[in-house]
């Protein structure tokens, strides 16, 4: 047994036991958020309400999906993404073949074409997505310049798409995701897959239901506290 197993399991044992105290003395137990476990190597998974962030020695992976929260039963799916390399990582170039879409049933989706994205009909949830969203810009210190990931270009913007960025330690790189869903957006556990030259990262995000947003909603802590807490330089 690992000595990060036999942690999660004590974890567990005492949050059983202080649940269980609880119930005796007639008190809910406090709503616990399990992190799901990606399957490969991650130093850490950040949790906000609807903002995820996962890095390990090689990149770093932030997302937001408010928007997509709210659209429950629609087939198109837009995530806002940041992402960086490391301190030490040599610059990396990020292709639209690295990012998919694990879905709740286990299905794994690509990257639409653009001739997908702009024939498809992503007018409603871009529209949303003006006041249904949170700020992702929180990045490794070092991250600082501005960049875009352009993968797409929604259909008033002037800027064309294009199919790579060159991602540096010292580039915050943003831009827009769109999945296009099969049957349309559905509650349960999704992954976002972005590789990188040694590496995947996979963010886990929940598509929640109304009992699930309502109960967990105030267990999440500032994200902007989390990125800053697990890039501070270490003590001499």
């Amino acid at each position: 047994m690992t000595a990060k197993n036999a942690l999660v399991i004590a974890v567990g044992l005492v949050a059983m036991g202080t649940a269980a105290a609880l119930q005796a003395q007639g008190q809910k137990p406090p709503v616990v958020v399990q992190i799901p476990d990606p399957g490969v190597p991650e130093i850490m998974t950040m949790e906000a309400k609807f903002v995820r962030a996962a890095y390990n020695r090689e990149g770093y992976v932030i997302l937001g999906y408010q928007v997509s929260n709210r659209s429950v039963g629609e087939e198109w799916m837009l995530l806002e993404m940041g992402t960086t390399v490391l301190d030490g990582v040599p610059e990396y170039t990020l292709k639209r073949s690295a990012i998919s879409l694990d879905l709740p049933d286990g299905k794994t989706l690509p990257l639409p074409t653009v001739e997908e994205h702009r024939s498809g009909n992503t007018q409603a949830i871009q529209a949303r997505s003006r006041v249904q969203r949170d700020s992702i810009n929180y990045f490794p210190v070092m991250a600082s310049q501005a960049c875009r990931i352009g993968f797409f270009s929604d259909l008033d913007q002037r800027a064309m798409p294009y199919d790579e960025v060159s991602v540096t330690n010292r580039r915050a790189c943003l831009g827009r995701l769109y999945f296009k869903i099969p049957g349309g957006i559905k509650h349960g556990q999704y992954w976002l897959n972005v590789k990188f030259e040694k590496s995947l990262i996979r963010v886990p995000f929940r598509i929640f239901t109304e009992e699930e947003e309502r109960l967990l909603s105030k267990n999440y802590k500032s994200i902007e506290q989390q990125v800053k807490d697990a890039f501070a330089p270490k003590k001499k």
